[in-house]
């Protein structure tokens, strides 16, 4: 090897870069005179070396300038590495905007004093001398700060908020409705755990958003259960594959579900309701279950029922919320009949819970019963559009823990509508009902009779 090297190093210069005028001849000899000196150097190391031969060394490599009919070397493209993905990559923002205007076309839009007013708790916007209200004003942030954990975050801009200056309301003050994190205890996240303040899962509509919901408002026998349908809590929520298969495709059709909930949950909560202090020691047991049936034809039957038990402290109108703490329970029972192209949807509870007994001139704990029928159409396509005109009954019995005293609800209901989805991010909804309710203050006696026509523009962005 030491006798190679020299000699290829001398051999080396023999080759001398071609002119320009240089023929293909001429390199071809002198690439045969170059094999032949390697030739006889591999000849004279085999002669001098007595051990066994070596692995064949490999011929240099002489660089030797391209003719011009040799064609252009094709160096390979580098890939450039992966760009690795930061955490606000994985945030969302979204929301919508609902824009309303209700009028009382006829009945008791006023009345005496301590004589009920045609009034609805979910509503502000039905009453005497009122216009353009803001329902909902939402931001939602949400994210993922991992394979396993997320985040949501909803803020609500249009609360109003009462008694600012000599009992006048005021609008547009920021209240929070959603603060919680999501804990995913397996690799295809169907077993969570929901930390913070959440809906609670009592009621099939109670979990709907509103922005998926048809009618404007809930039922007032289903909200009553857990008015703002939120509290502090730990929540499991499990979804087997089977559900979650059949609501992937219904979200793809376009159907109206109930949220990214579970088939089953069952949590504990506070119990005081949203944005309040808790009063005492116990807490709000509840639980929720519900399943899809494929019933042939494309059709989807979904049934199920919830419960809770709590123990809650109702604002008194003295100051501060009631010393005695009621008891707060309930059952109910749900089915949705998806619209393909026409639907029904039912729901129905029973239970007990605090009310005004105006005899004993105090809150007691009294039963409470009510629920709503609805029928519903979805027509896909059309010149305006994709719309869903409905109807719905409501009825309801029972104490309104959310106000002051918790006072007795007596509603009867009739609601005729039709929502319209011009474009994707706007829908326009008209409704018409006729109410006979009792107002939700318990100095009021008897039912107010009327005619109300509302509007609702809702901006999904």
């Amino acid at each position: 090897m030491k006798q190679l090297l020299p000699a290829i190093a001398a051999t080396s210069f023999l080759v001398a870069p071609p002119a320009v005028a240089q023929t293909v001849q001429e390199l071809q000899r002198q690439i045969d005179e170059l094999k032949a000196v390697i030739a006889e150097m591999k000849a004279a190391q085999a002669a001098t070396i007595a051990t066994p031969p070596a692995a064949p060394v490999a011929p240099p490599q002489v660089a030797i300038a391209p003719t011009p009919a040799a064609p252009p070397v094709q160096v390979a493209a580098t890939t450039p590495p992966a760009k690795r993905e930061k955490w606000y990559d994985r945030i969302r923002l979204r929301g919508y905007t609902q824009l309303r205007l209700s009028e009382i076309v006829s009945g008791d839009r006023t009345a005496p004093d301590g004589v009920a007013r045609l009034r609805s708790v979910h509503d502000s916007g039905i009453g005497d001398d009122t216009g353009f209200t803001f329902r909902r004003i939402r931001l939602v942030l949400q994210g993922d700060l991992g394979d396993r954990v997320s985040f949501y975050l909803q803020p609500d801009f249009a609360t109003a908020v009462s008694s600012q200056s000599v009992g006048e309301r005021r609008e547009g003050f920021l209240q929070l409705r959603d603060a919680y994190f999501d804990a995913f205890l397996d690799p295809d996240k169907r077993f969570r755990l929901r930390f913070g303040q959440s809906k609670v899962p009592f009621g099939w509509e109670n979990m709907q958003s509103s922005s998926n919901r048809v009618p404007l408002d809930r039922s007032d026998a289903i909200n009553s259960g857990v008015p703002s349908e939120r509290d502090i809590g730990v929540v499991a929520y499990y979804t087997p594959r089977r559900v979650e298969d059949i609501w992937e495709r219904l979200t793809e059709d376009g159907q109206k579900l109930f949220g990214n909930y579970g088939a089953f949950g069952v949590g504990i909560y506070n119990g005081q309701g949203i944005n309040r202090e808790e009063a005492n020691d116990a807490v709000m047991a509840v639980a929720l279950a519900t399943w899809p049936f494929e019933i042939g034809g494309g059709r989807v039957l979904e049934v199920g029922g919830s419960a809770y038990t709590n123990r809650v402290q109702p604002e008194v109108r003295t100051g501060g919320v009631s010393d005695v703490t009621f008891a707060d329970e309930r059952v109910g029972l749900h089915a949705i009949l998806y619209p393909a192209p026409i639907g029904f949807q039912a729901e129905w509870n029973w239970g007990r819970g605090p009310e005004y007994d105006r005899t004993l001139r105090a809150i007691t704990t009294k039963p409470i019963h009510g629920g709503y029928v609805q029928a519903m159409a979805r027509v896909k396509a059309s010149p305006v559009g994709p719309f869903m005109p409905y109807a719905r009954w409501q009825t309801y019995r029972g104490g309104w823990k959310a106000a002051v005293n918790a006072p007795r609800l007596e509603t009867d209901e009739i609601e005729l509508g039709i929502e319209f989805q011009p474009v994707p991010a706007l829908e326009l909804t008209l409704a018409y009902a006729r109410m006979e309710r009792a107002e939700a203050d318990e100095r009021r006696l008897g039912r107010a009779e009327g005619d109300v026509i509302r509007t609702q523009l809702q901006l999904n962005y």
